[in-house]
């Protein structure tokens, strides 16, 4: 009987299991750093909003030389020399001003879409992650079985040239086996050409060299979907998905910026006090100091602006309608997005059961063709034929169970259920070869 094996080769290499290369990830990813430094410039729009009714303190300081003469009839000319200082310190403090109150609003719905957006790129991190892991260790596999297959056919040419020397095989044998060993070879080429690709798209996420991943477990099992209706699944989803959470408060934003756009209409009143120090000269005064402080009330009532407001207001409105239809495709991409994981999950469960019993029946068909041949019953196309069954019934089995993990995942990201528990769940089902 063929030994396959679909582990990773032993060696001095520690393992890196699907926790730690998420704590790499973490660190290390390039588009989860971009979206937690937009996070970060997000979170400053409330202090933006909130700047527009805090109160503006400012000092302006004017100094000036004046150089001059002054004659009159036959008087001796004189001269008219003198320097100035003026020092002003100004309070401003908003009283009723429409514009900034909106400002004010808008700047925290800006900072809560951009906090949505970072979590839903934590989430589309998880993800990814798991999908790189996969695609690595399911890559690994058919390199590993192309070996297998290789080595199989190898054994098997060899048996069948040594027949032919003895009389008892026959040339078709032989060419047959050379056929399927060249195919094997090329495969095997071809799955470690899709292994480094696949190990590079890795490292390219968790920012280190992905030398020897866990592999997944021999007790590998299902887990029934629940919530079990695909009803209960499309309510959570519309009310916590991260990316639909976060184009809501892109809406509210561009409602508030309508509101803040029709505000240039709007009187502004401001408490206005100032303190004033001169120390100045003119023509008529020389050196005449002045210290005095006002208090008052400044009302500010636009008329017109060329048609700056209206425009701006068309403008912002044309957003928002725009923002809201946004809002409803991303509704439907994510229904869709919901349903095909559901279905998948679903259909990867059958089909996991499926391919369990074909593994286990083309290894049975294996071992009895073998001793069928050696009964004189079966030939050795049929020994290839069987072997080539058991190897594509086991490279399908890998891929049905990565599939299952990965709609697991992502179905949760679709509802936007998706939480760390989920990835320590998932590492559960690999573990370390010795």
């Amino acid at each position: 009987m063929v030994a396959l094996t679909l582990a990773w080769q032993a060696g001095s290499v520690q393992a890196m299991g699907l926790l730690e290369a998420y704590e790499a990830a973490l660190m290390n990813d390039p588009t989860f750093r971009s979206a937690i430094h937009e996070n970060e410039a997000g979170q400053q729009s409330i202090a933006l909003g909130r700047s527009g009714l805090l109160p503006t303190l400012s000092i302006s300081h004017l100094q000036s030389w004046s150089r001059g003469s002054q004659s009159t009839g036959n008087a001796p000319t004189s001269s008219l020399n003198f320097d100035s200082q003026v020092t002003t310190l100004t309070l401003r403090q908003p009283l009723f001003n429409m514009e900034a109150v909106a400002g004010y609003d808008q700047g925290y719905a800006r900072a809560n879409s951009s906090e949505a957006k970072l979590i839903s790129q934590s989430h589309q991190l998880i993800v990814r992650l798991v999908e790189a892991y996969a695609n690595t260790l399911l890559a690994q596999d058919r390199l590993n079985l192309a070996k297998a297959e290789h080595n199989a056919l190898e054994e098997l040419k060899h048996v069948n040239e040594n027949m032919l020397r003895r009389g008892e095989g026959t040339q078709t044998d032989l060419i047959e086996t050379k056929s399927r060993h060249a195919l094997s070879q090329a495969r095997m080429i071809e799955a470690q050409d899709e292994l480094e690709v696949a190990r590079l798209a890795l490292e390219a996420i968790i920012g280190k060299q992905a030398a020897q991943l866990d592999s997944l477990a021999g007790d590998f099992k299902v887990q029934p979907i629940y919530p079990a209706d695909f009803e209960s699944w499309r309510e959570i989803a519309m009310e916590r998905n991260a990316e639909l959470v976060s184009q809501r408060h892109l809406v509210t934003s561009n409602q508030l910026e309508v509101k803040k756009s029709r505000a240039g209409h709007a009187p502004r009143v401001d408490l206005v006090a100032s303190l004033n120090r001169q120390n100045s000269a003119s023509f008529l005064f020389p050196n005449r100091d002045a210290e005095f402080g006002t208090v008052g009330v400044e009302v500010n009532l636009p008329l017109y602006a060329g048609g700056r407001v209206v425009a701006t207001t068309n403008q912002a409105q044309a957003n928002k309608a725009r923002a809201e239809a946004d809002l409803d495709a991303l509704s439907d991409r994510v229904l869709v997005e919901l349903r095909r994981q559901y279905q998948l999950l679903q259909s990867s469960i059958r089909r996991i059961e499926s391919l369990d019993l074909a593994v286990d029946s083309a290894l049975l068909l294996v071992q009895a063709t073998e001793k069928s041949i050696k009964g004189g019953i079966r030939i050795n196309l049929d020994l290839l034929n069987a072997q080539s069954q058991l190897f594509s019934a086991q490279i399908d089995l890998a891929e049905a169970r990565y599939n299952y993990l990965l709609a697991y995942l992502r179905l949760r990201l679709a509802a936007g259920t998706l939480v760390l528990e989920d990835i320590e769940k998932i590492a559960t089902y690999f573990v370390a070869k010795n």
